[in-house]
């Protein structure tokens, strides 16, 4: 006897839940109830406060939008499309609501064309949001880039004060231009340590300010100025 009373309890219990959710599911299917409706939009990134503004337009869906029927592969499109993120993550909460992860691209080096300069992350990536002004204290540069810019740049700021920009040559080493005009053209290997002699020059002879147009580092040997 009391084997069936619980039996029927339960039995009682799993037809209550059943027409529970099936009562949910349908709502939700015939957008009613507020489990159907996109309410609120949560955006989280990596690292320190950002800006965040820009994913938020692209992640926005009109008002009292059927949840389900979102297609979220086209609301990661959009905001995969935003300049500045690499890479983004969104899903479905059990509410309705939708979170949406985000990565950043890190600038540490600016990217010019001669007219605007674009914020330019480790792995070379020029993020497409172009300023006309110089940002003071950054590195600078030009052309076609190798995929890995972080060590170069990181020697290069010891030598801020006196840099116009650097350029990929051949696909195989850098050239620095100076503020004065001077080209600097480092070897292939050892490139942050070339810089490393020209700072020492530069301290002990002021190669730098001097009325030079080329200071030709290439052969480890010698150092050849024109």
């Amino acid at each position: 006897m009391k084997r069936s009373i619980w039996f029927w309890l339960y039995f009682v219990i799993a037809i209550i839940l059943a027409v529970y959710f099936a009562t949910r599911i349908v709502m939700t299917y015939m957008n009613r109830g507020e489990i159907a409706h996109v309410r609120r939009i949560s955006i989280s990134a990596d690292g320190p406060k950002k800006d965040l503004t820009s994913v938020a337009t692209a992640a926005a869906v009109a008002p009292g939008t059927n949840a389900f029927r979102i297609s979220l592969d086209t609301i990661n499109a959009r905001v995969s499309a935003v300049p500045g993120v690499r890479n983004c993550a969104i899903r479905r909460t059990p509410n309705g609501n939708l979170s949406v992860r985000v990565e950043l691209y890190q600038a540490i080096a600016q990217w010019t064309d001669g007219i605007n300069f674009f914020p330019l992350s480790a792995d070379g990536t020029i993020i497409n949001r172009p300023t006309d002004a110089r940002p003071s204290g950054t590195v600078v540069f030009r052309g076609e880039l190798p995929p890995d810019i972080s060590e170069i740049t990181n020697t290069a700021q010891s030598m801020i004060n006196n840099l116009d920009y650097i350029e990929w040559i051949e696909g195989r080493r850098w050239n620095i231009h100076t503020n004065t005009g001077i080209t600097v053209m480092l070897p292939e290997n050892n490139p942050t340590d070339a810089i490393a002699s020209l700072l020492v020059l530069d301290k002990n002879h002021g190669i730098l300010s001097k009325q030079i147009k080329v200071i030709d580092m290439r052969d480890s040997a010698r150092i050849l100025v024109k």
